[in-house]
């Protein structure tokens, strides 16, 4: 068994192994969920849903772990993809300005300053459609992900699409997670984005998942959808090879320039309920109360924590959105009676941790063992 180091800065990156979640056996996990059945526990009354939901979550995790996230920006704007609620798109006229892709060291400096404030898992986005024809860039990414990896930090990017290739570079070099949302149902979804299809999100999230790359992967409320849509989007992430270790819950941010900027806020009950039915259907995956979360009371958002909700983007920023501050969740917490997550410390992360170096051995092996056949 292998420690986690606490504090390492420049040392030469070494992949660490969590010891601290229990197994929990896989037949826990539905895969043949229907969407009638997900629909019955949404449309429960919202006092018992959430009852279930807290047993649930109970029953399968530590309900008083919160794993604390830092998400920046490493790329800003420029994006050639239409999605109708970002700001980041070079379709719309929005106060958010395009920038080239950081430099490793600032990124290196703020997951420092993220892991001092308690966060276990650093963010990295770039607003990207995909990494076609960013060789140097996607390279630089690598590097920054060895690094943030050898402090000891779960480590997450979120890039737009990736090949197969790409997302064994990225395991190689020690990514945690990969962030790529569905955003809402798959009937819904063309009224939100036309500039790439549903399939093609979940090609990636099989390129990710093939890798063994955790996936990360949920949606976003106030769209302008419906129930059944956010029951959709359950439905679609339920039925998957393996849940999404992550699936985060954001409620939409309207920015002025996008199609989206006078959209009404999604109610806090939608919220809640839409976390609860994940909870029950998803009992093993983390849930994250992402986005929009800075605009809940306190209260508000202790309810999110008792209906499922276990982990929450912290500290300065998100992408383009504001995010509350890393002593006012502390101190949150602390009133709740609740502790930040340790890195690696989930079961669904921590299974499929391997040393970067022995993924290669093995590739290596393989190689050698082809060799030998075909000759």
């Amino acid at each position: 068994m292998l420690r986690l180091l606490a504090h390492q800065k420049s040392a030469p990156f070494r992949r660490y192994l969590a010891i601290h979640a229990a197994s929990i056996p896989s037949t826990v996990t539905r895969h043949d969920w229907t969407r009638q059945e997900i629909q019955e526990i949404f449309d429960a009354p919202l006092m018992d849903l959430v009852f279930r939901a807290a047993s649930v979550h109970r029953k399968y995790q530590d309900a008083n772990k919160i794993q604390l996230c830092t998400l920046m920006n490493i790329k800003t704007g420029g994006c050639t993809e239409d999605c109708s609620y970002c700001s980041q798109s070079s379709r719309y006229s929005t106060p958010t300005k395009a920038s080239r892709l950081l430099d490793i060291e600032p990124v290196i400096e703020a997951a420092r300053k993220a892991k001092e404030n308690g966060s276990t898992r650093f963010c990295m986005g770039a607003a990207w459609r995909d990494l076609a024809g960013r060789k140097r860039g996607f390279e630089r990414i690598l590097q920054m992900v060895r690094e943030v990896r050898g402090m000891g930090m779960e480590v997450c990017t979120t890039l737009g699409m990736l090949s197969p290739d790409q997302a064994r570079q990225l395991k190689e070099a020690g990514l945690t997670a990969y962030n790529h949302n569905l955003d809402t149902s798959r009937e819904f979804y063309p009224q939100v984005i036309t500039s790439r299809s549903y399939d093609e999100r979940l090609s990636t999230i099989d390129a990710v998942r093939d890798a063994g790359i955790s996936v990360c992967s949920g949606g976003i409320l106030g769209l302008g959808e419906k129930d059944e849509d956010r029951v959709g989007l359950i439905w679609e992430v339920s039925n998957m090879p393996e849940h999404p270790e992550s699936f985060p819950v954001n409620a939409l941010v309207p920015i002025a320039g996008t199609p989206l900027e006078k959209n009404e806020p999604v109610s806090y009950h939608t919220l809640v309920r839409t976390i609860a039915a994940a909870r029950v259907v998803l009992p093993t995956t983390i849930i994250r109360l992402a986005a929009g979360r800075n605009t809940m009371a306190e209260s508000e958002q202790a309810m999110c924590f008792m209906a499922g909700a276990n982990a929450i983007f912290t500290g300065e920023q998100m992408l383009t959105t504001p995010c509350s501050p890393w002593d006012e969740d502390k101190a949150m917490m602390d009133r709740w009676g609740l502790e930040g997550m340790r890195s690696f410390e989930q079961v669904n992360v921590a299974r499929k941790e391997q040393p970067a170096a022995t993924l290669f051995d093995e590739s290596r092996n393989k190689e050698r063992a082809s060799v030998v056949v075909d000759a």
